[in-house]
């Protein structure tokens, strides 16, 4: 298989990616798919062709080998890399999409960009990096969970008794370097148990991002409204004021009862004189 296509292909993600997703990679490059490709294989090459059983009988070691080993370790490691670096292309598809989008936008508006950055993570670019978080980690927790299931642990048994037909009885078979490969196993389960918390760490890490973002426009918008009340308030004062001194109004008639009050008074003293 060939890796180094892969890693090009994925090497782009790096410019999308946040602290946790580059850690991520480079776990997924040099702590996995290097060690897979350098290691792993030579270790795993000759493990059916120095499979051993304590008997001559023609097709018992064929059948003892399938039960105690029914998938491979190289093969299923080979798949778990596959189905774990998979998810990162959407990301990469997605930023393309939006470049092409971007690109059709530009041209057609004399210039004018669509996207100030089509590799923000912003919008649907957000979901589908948490998704492919989502995806990555709940691929290798799968997988780890396929190994532990089919092997029964993560062990390297140095011998297994076997008593399958056409074997005569129960036989004796043994593996060849049961604990160098018992020693790959357990650094590519760990090796994988990181990455699962590396996603973890980023997928907590892009949602408390969202959160603070959000209570900084919500924090925003109250502050701006608080500005434009607080501005608005000396201007309505006045206009209170004013409906507030007019609203009060005197009767004319008490002061008219008194003028007429006034003037009959000085009538009888007029006649009186």
């Amino acid at each position: 298989m060939n890796w180094s296509a892969l890693e090009a292909l994925l090497s782009g993600v790096n410019k999308y990616s946040t602290v946790f997703g580059r850690i991520w990679l480079s776990m997924v490059f040099v702590f996995r798919v290097l060690v897979f490709v350098v290691a792993a294989q030579r270790v795993w090459g000759d493990d059916s062709k120095d499979f051993v059983c304590n008997t001559a009988q023609p097709g018992c070691a064929n059948v003892c080998y399938d039960s105690i080993f029914p998938i491979s370790h190289i093969r299923l490691w080979a798949l778990q890399l596959i189905f774990v670096t998979c998810p990162s292309l959407m990301v990469v598809g997605h930023v393309k999409y939006r470049e092409k989008k971007d690109t059709q936008f530009t041209n057609s508006h004399k210039g004018t960009h669509l996207y100030a950055n089509p590799g923000k993570k912003r919008g649907g670019l957000w979901w589908t990096y948490l998704v492919s978080l989502i995806f990555k980690a709940g691929f290798d927790a799968g997988f780890l969970y396929i190994l532990h299931y089919v092997y029964k642990g993560f062990d390297m048994p140095r011998l297994s008794k076997c008593s399958l037909e056409p074997c005569p009885n129960t036989v004796d078979c043994y593996i060849s370097r049961p604990t160098e490969k018992k020693i790959f196993t357990i650094f590519m389960v760990v090796s994988s148990a990181i990455c699962i918390l590396m996603c973890i760490c980023e997928m907590i890490y892009l949602i408390c991002k969202r959160f603070q973002k959000l209570l900084k426009r919500k924090a925003e918008s109250d502050r701006r409204m608080f500005a434009q009340n607080h501005e608005m308030a000396p201007l309505a004062a006045p206009r209170s004021v004013f409906r507030s001194r007019s609203s009060i109004r005197v009767d004319p008639t008490v002061s008219i009862q008194n003028l007429s009050n006034v003037k009959a008074e000085e009538s009888i003293e007029t006649k009186v004189t």
